[in-house]
């Protein structure tokens, strides 16, 4: 049999058209392999493809992105080793093959929930990324598909299968250093600006923008590049809360074991110290009031200091207690942070090995072969429920209004936490030397929530609901009725 080149893998993928679709057939003795496919293959996608095809038994047998050009790059990788992958722009014709056992979405996050339920109803095992949804509504509607369909759903929070922070938060469970009184997630992760345009910019020509829109509106595109940068705007993201700390979010509701949402949330930020065409804070603090432990969450996008031709951009981060991103655990007798449990002197007690959780994959495909849901270390429901907390978060900062310094501490009086975070973020800004009267500070709004019914009530509940629920565009609307 003669030898696939890769000129000629990539001349049959040309030949394809504009779904670039090549022939899959199964490998002989193969039957027992779980086959998988990733859809969005930037960045993630890429390494999942990766990740999935060095699981023994698995195999990634097709790919999906409206984006021509990545396609391609990844066909030509396939090509390198010799392996073929069957492709589509379209995810919809993906799920319409039975070939496929389980679906990989790194796709932005406004396509998560509609795939995840598409792939379900087609009766696929889905890993989808974090965060799970793009709003509080749309994760309960994916809770309800896997149920329905019978299908394993794993959420992409891979911190779920640490060992060592497993270990951790036993260790903490059991007494050893008292009940928690906080727990503390922490995202300092530098954020340059994105640039401002003047008007809209040209579409990739390899890229469908029909298709990479879907759900969301097919708007003319107001920045300059069109990938990652959705991240930073609400239509298609949900800012470094949905981006990074939708993982040590995870982590905090897990350690104090709250199997529903906070019943209530505030809070304070804005994007400090560049004017650009982002629409999402890039520093904020939330405050989600469980009792008798909150959860304080801190984003920071900016530097340790202010960025000056000397300093050649400052990429040093501020840290709390050593930690830039990952979560400090406040107990009565000591506190997590890292590795590492401390006494309240700051003394190193005990440590455990984390391992940032690699293992997650191997604990999907184990749950796909299994068909037990028990067997996730992080199923949809928790992935839901952690990404509901990011929004709520997103929900009170988008009903706020702009508040100077004294306002904001005046609103905290009664929370000595939220005002010391508070009191550290102004220090931070001030280090930048960010001008308020450019880039104001935004006092959300505090909002009261009905965990049993995952809503907003009280005051403002009628606004909050609205931004806590999507608008879609035909065809690409997730179903109230799975």
């Amino acid at each position: 049999m003669k030898k696939q080149t890769r000129r000629d893998f990539m001349k049959q993928s040309l030949l394809a058209g504009a779904a670039i679709s090549l022939p899959f057939s199964r490998v002989r003795g193969a039957n027992d392999d779980v086959r998988v496919a990733v859809i969005g293959l930037r960045s993630q996608g890429a390494n999942h493809v990766n990740w999935f095809r060095n699981q023994p038994g698995v195999r990634v047998v097709a790919l999906c992105d409206p984006d021509q050009s990545l396609l391609e790059r990844e066909l030509a990788k396939f090509a390198e080793r010799n392996e073929t992958a069957q492709c589509h722009r379209d995810l919809r014709k993906l799920f319409d093959n039975k070939d496929i056992d389980a679906v990989i979405i790194a796709a932005p996050n406004h396509w998560h929930a509609l795939a995840t339920i598409w792939a379900c109803q087609a009766g696929k095992d889905v890993y989808v990324e974090k965060p799970v949804s793009h709003n509080i509504w749309e994760g309960r509607r994916m809770v309800a598909a896997a149920r329905k369909y019978g299908r394993i759903v794993q959420s992409g929070t891979q911190r779920r299968s640490d060992a060592g922070l497993r270990e951790a938060i036993e260790y903490i469970r059991q007494g050893h250093i008292g009940k928690i009184t906080l727990a503390r997630g922490l995202c300092y992760v530098r954020r340059g600006s994105i640039g401002k345009v003047s008007g809209p910019q040209p579409i990739p020509a390899s890229v469908d923008y029909n298709l990479w829109c879907g759900p969301a509106p097919m708007d003319p595109l107001m920045r300059r590049s069109l990938h990652y940068d959705w991240h930073w705007v609400w239509p298609t993201g949900d800012g470094d809360l949905g981006n990074n700390g939708i993982h040590f979010m995870d982590v905090c509701r897990w350690v104090i074991g709250a199997d529903k949402l906070a019943p209530r949330v505030l809070s304070i930020g804005g994007r400090f110290g560049y004017v650009d065409d982002g629409q999402t804070p890039n520093t904020q603090i939330i405050c989600l009031d469980y009792a008798p432990a909150p959860v304080i969450y801190e984003v920071r996008g900016l530097p340790k200091a202010a960025v000056t031709p000397e300093n050649k951009g400052a990429e040093i981060m501020d840290d709390y207690r050593g930690i830039r991103i990952d979560v400090v655990i406040h107990c009565e007798g000591g506190y997590l942070a890292g590795g590492w449990i401390y006494d309240n002197d700051g003394k190193k007690i005990k440590q455990f090995a984390r391992d940032g959780g690699g293992g997650h994959h191997a604990n999907f495909i184990k749950a796909v072969r299994s068909r037990k849901t028990a067997d996730l270390n992080a199923d949809v429901l928790e992935g839901h429920l952690s990404a509901a907390l990011c929004h709520m978060g997103n929900v009170s900062h988008r009903l706020g209004a702009v508040a100077d310094a004294d306002e904001v501490a005046q609103s905290l009086t009664n929370n000595a936490e939220m005002l010391d975070a508070f009191q550290r973020m102004e220090h931070h800004l001030a280090a930048n030397n960010v001008n308020f009267d450019q880039t104001p500070r935004t006092l959300g709004v505090l909002l009261e929530f009905d965990p049993n019914t995952e809503t907003f009530v009280g005051a403002h509940a009628e606004d909050a609901n609205r931004l806590a629920a999507g608008t879609y565009r035909k065809p690409f609307v997730v179903p109230a009725d799975v």
